[in-house]
């Protein structure tokens, strides 16, 4: 899987690619991810790439013409072009195992008040949004995005088992964890978790993420209720 990321501020992002569970898929060939800094696309030797909006306004917006240069310059045949936005369609666990079948996607990052609405409706396929807030800038919210993707990806995770347990895999929240000692402070580990049954652990597990979510996160089941 390839990801080119467009952003004003590369340097934002270049560590979170080099560490961890993401640095270590690169290393073995299972990520591509290419950082480009919008500013190489602009034509003015001041390298602009914001102006004021028309109509007025608090803010900054993108200009059209390097975004249309980087896209353009940067996508093939295969290419679903993103975009992060607080109106876009929310992040989900399903909609990471979607985008994680695709070949080549390019990230746009947001920046000041947004984009022209022209790069909008001829260049994005897809607008996603990670929750209901606003950020400075979108480039925190595609590291947020390449996370969850990459997690989807064959051979990414250590121990693939760990996708099937995720809080929110079939609507539902993750059952409670622990590790040794088996008592600490006065407080115990479940017995059922020492007992070495583990027809008994996984009931005690899936009965755990179906009362965590009733109790915590009621909407999920909901959600179920509507698909």
């Amino acid at each position: 899987m390839k990801i080119d990321l467009i952003t004003l501020f590369p340097e934002m992002i270049r560590g979170f690619l080099s560490a961890s569970m993401i640095g270590r898929a690169r290393e073995a060939g299972l990520l591509e991810i290419a950082v480009h800094n919008l500013r190489d696309w602009a034509v003015d030797k001041h390298k602009t790439t914001d102006d004021r909006p028309f109509g007025g306004g608090a803010g900054m917006l993108l200009k059209p013409e390097p975004v249309f240069a980087a896209i353009e310059a940067l996508r093939t045949p295969e290419t679903t072009t993103l975009y992060f936005a607080p109106d876009g369609e929310r992040l989900t666990t399903e909609l990471a195992e979607e985008f994680s079948r695709r070949p080549h996607l390019i990230l746009l990052s947001g920046h000041y008040e947004g984009v022209d609405q022209r790069v909008r409706d001829c260049l994005i396929d897809r607008e996603v949004s990670i929750g209901d807030y606003v950020l400075t800038n979108g480039t925190l919210p595609a590291a947020v995005f390449i996370d969850v993707t990459a997690r989807q990806i064959p051979g990414v995770l250590g121990e693939e088992k760990s996708l099937t347990q995720d809080s929110f895999r079939n609507k539902l929240l993750s059952f409670p964890q622990f590790t040794r000692p088996a008592e600490f402070r006065g407080m115990k580990v479940p017995e059922v978790l020492l007992s070495g049954d583990h027809a008994k652990i996984e009931r005690w597990r899936e009965e755990q993420r179906i009362g965590r979510t009733d109790r915590l996160r009621p909407d999920l089941f909901h959600s179920q209720d509507n698909q």
